[in-house]
């Protein structure tokens, strides 16, 4: 773990006891801070104290003496829709309040930093969608060139639970909204935006708010390299205002999946399904990307465009890098190719929380007999509502099953209910050459405890389809 010293000596609350509170509150006792622990859920409190964890109300305003600061779990509000009530309370008492990203920025090189020959090094990865894919790709291209690497965040281990950091190792972080936005300190190395799209407007207090969050990362977080893909009108305004102030013209890699780019400066971009590297207006590198069985699609080319520029900066070959991407084995719950049956495929894009993420999936495939639903988000799927050429049926799930119907109009549609009735249907109505697929566009929360819950769901129904019987076709 990273040990969190600079509490030494002082008491720290510690909100929140999912995987990154239980980190942190290791990581602080590390660097032997006092970590006061509290959840608003009584089983949370009582695996903590099980684990050892000193939990503590927070409630009353007596425990509050001499508290250093305030550590909050990502899913918690610190401001929208409203502020968590422990919050204000430590606004009241003056408590600072932070998150494990802020405390690792400040904590991460545990030794001195003169005993380092290549100083390590933090790559972070924002954007609305691919951030996991990319944060890992990332990860799997430097270690597949033997380049000491951990990877964590929002995906995997939480920030405070990685290893100290070794001579000239990269820590590549996935970061949320979330955990930019209350963090008190943002130092990476190089910072990467991928894409934007409308998402947790509740939590930011509507699309300028969510947006702010994300900018946070290049705004305050003065990295000496900077990755932007361009795509969206976001990223197009963050690469202008980045290249505004830039003295390096190498400090700013624009990347695009949809067109070329002809900046002038240094570019990685897809061209009829080859990633072209472009530097001072010359083309130095080329990769088909078409035959990468877990790179399918122009979401996952922004995906590789990101992680080749990353690694390029560090010095990798275009060669090595090849290798790399032919090898990346992608992600659980990721456009996964959980099998085959009858002809027929069965992908778990469980991952896919929102209408554009679903929509890239959707993009990739044919003969889609899909299955949408959970929690909506706002607009729901109108904006893809029209787009859905490659779907033959959809089998609406969750509590946004009646929201999607109307969304969806006269489309061929059942209300399936569960993802395993969904599965079972789908799979003994699907023909040969068909694709299940799972991109709910939707959260989890109304019957599952996350994502990844969701697509082992989908994972054990299609197991299931395919020890029993050959469906029947219809």
């Amino acid at each position: 773990m990273i040990p969190v010293r600079e509490f030494a000596g002082q008491r720290v609350a510690v909100l929140g006891m999912g995987r990154s509170g239980r980190a942190t509150a290791r990581a602080l006792a590390s660097g032997e801070a006092e970590a006061i622990c509290w959840d608003d859920r009584p089983e949370s409190r009582v695996a903590a104290e099980g684990q050892g964890f000193r939990v503590e109300s927070l409630t009353r305003d007596e425990t509050w003496t001499d508290i250093a600061c305030l550590v909050v779990s990502p899913g918690i509000p610190h401001l929208y829709p409203e502020p968590h009530p422990l919050v204000r309370v430590a606004w009241r008492h003056g408590v600072p309040v932070d998150n494990d990203v802020g405390l690792f920025f400040r904590n991460w090189v545990t030794t001195d930093r003169d005993g380092f020959d290549v100083f390590p090094r933090v790559v972070c990865v924002t954007g609305s969608n691919g951030k996991s894919t990319t944060t890992a790709l990332i990860g799997h291209l430097l270690g597949n060139a033997d380049r000491r690497v951990q990877t964590g965040g929002n995906i995997g281990r939480p920030v405070l639970d990685l290893d100290p950091v070794s001579d000239g190792e990269v820590v590549v972080l996935e970061l949320s909204s979330y955990q930019i936005e209350l963090a008190r300190t943002l130092a990476p190395d190089v910072a990467v935006f991928l894409n934007f799209s409308p998402d947790h407007l509740d939590r930011h207090g509507g699309v300028g708010g969510y947006f702010a969050a994300k900018r946070r990362l290049f705004s305050d977080g003065d990295a000496e390299r900077l990755v932007i893909g361009i795509d969206d009108l976001e990223g197009e305004f963050l690469a202008a205002r980045a290249h505004d102030g830039l003295s390096d013209a190498d400090s700013l890699i624009r990347i695009s999946a949809r067109r070329p780019i002809d900046s002038g400066g240094w570019s990685v971009s897809v061209r009829k399904g080859f990633l072209v590297e472009n530097r001072r207006g010359r083309q130095v590198a080329s990769i088909d990307l078409r035959g990468i069985r877990n790179l399918r699609g122009t979401h996952n080319w922004q995906n590789a465009c990101a992680a080749f520029a990353v690694c390029r900066s560090f010095g990798l070959s275009p060669k090595a890098l090849r290798r790399g991407l032919d090898s990346f084995p992608g992600l659980p719950h990721r456009c996964q190719v959980v099998g085959e049956h009858g002809g027929v495929s069965f992908v778990n894009d469980s991952k896919a929380t929102n209408a554009d993420a679903a929509a890239r999936a959707l993009s990739v495939y044919r003969n889609i007999r899909w299955i949408a639903g959970g929690r909506a988000k706002d607009g729901g799927i109108a904006s893809i509502s029209g787009e859905l050429d490659n779907v033959r049926k959809i089998y609406l799930v969750g509590e946004s099953a009646d929201l999607f119907r109307r969304q969806l109009g006269g489309r061929n549609l059942v209300m399936s209910g569960t993802i395993a009735e969904a599965v079972n249907s789908a799979a003994k109505e699907a023909e040969p050459g068909d694709v299940v697929l799972l991109s709910p566009a939707a959260a989890s929360f109304d019957q599952f405890t996350d994502f990844e819950a969701r697509g082992d769901a989908f994972v054990g129904a299609v197991r299931n389809v395919m020890e029993g019987e050959p469906a029947e076709r219809r």
